[in-house]
């Protein structure tokens, strides 16, 4: 389940932890938190400006690690570090949209000529479920799992949309699961029988709306 946890990670609401290696003083880590949305193989893609701390940071060291988590209760939190490279991408008008409907603020942000896309290489990846649930990916396993394109996601979503209840929102599909809003909240539908392609996406997510 090392996998499944990592994705469900990647996906659950909140921000990330990024630490890169500090221009100011060498040797030291700079750690900050910063919003993100991931691509269509769920590598964490953020909008950050070039006058940031960590943005100045990784134009001269791309090395970094990300770190995601979520708290299971009883003082046990799920989490996942990924080590690898932040590097600065030319995002396409299909990954600009996925980004926006996470973040729809950020389309403010695209107004400014100092805001850039970059996006988290993982190498490695260490992934806790909870208690003695423990291991490591490597970073390729993202890119390697099956995965939903971009185009297929929005004609998805596009299929989708006039059948969901009143006051849900979509904001992302993939082969693993379904991103919304729904009564204002932030939400993840996993699909038990994933990962799926095609219309099964639709019959899974319709599913995970009556449960």
């Amino acid at each position: 389940m090392t996998f499944e946890t990592l994705i469900a990670l990647l996906h659950t609401p909140g921000e990330a932890a990024l630490a890169t290696n500090w221009l100011a003083t060498p040797g030291y880590p700079f750690a900050t938190a910063l919003a993100f949305a991931t691509d269509e193989h769920h590598r964490p893609v953020v909008l950050i400006s070039r006058l940031a701390e960590h943005t100045r940071n990784l134009a001269a060291d791309a090395r970094a690690s990300l770190a995601v988590a979520r708290p299971l209760g009883g003082g046990e939190i799920a989490r996942a570090s990924l080590v690898g490279e932040m590097r600065p991408i030319d995002a396409d008008a299909q990954l600009v949209g996925r980004y926006l409907r996470f973040h729809p603020a950020a389309e403010t942000f695209l107004q400014f000529g100092d805001f850039r896309f970059h996006r988290f290489e993982p190498t490695r990846i260490r992934v806790v479920g909870g208690f003695a649930q423990a291991g490591w990916l490597d970073g390729d396993r993202l890119v390697a799992a099956p995965h939903l394109s971009l185009d297929e996601e929005v004609r998805l979503l596009d299929a989708a949309r006039p059948t969901l209840p009143a006051g849900v929102a979509l904001l992302g599909l993939d082969a693993y699961g379904a991103d919304l809003v729904a009564g204002g909240t932030r939400r993840r539908i996993s699909f038990a029988a994933g990962p799926l392609g095609g219309d099964a996406v639709l019959a899974a997510l319709s599913q995970g709306l009556r449960a």
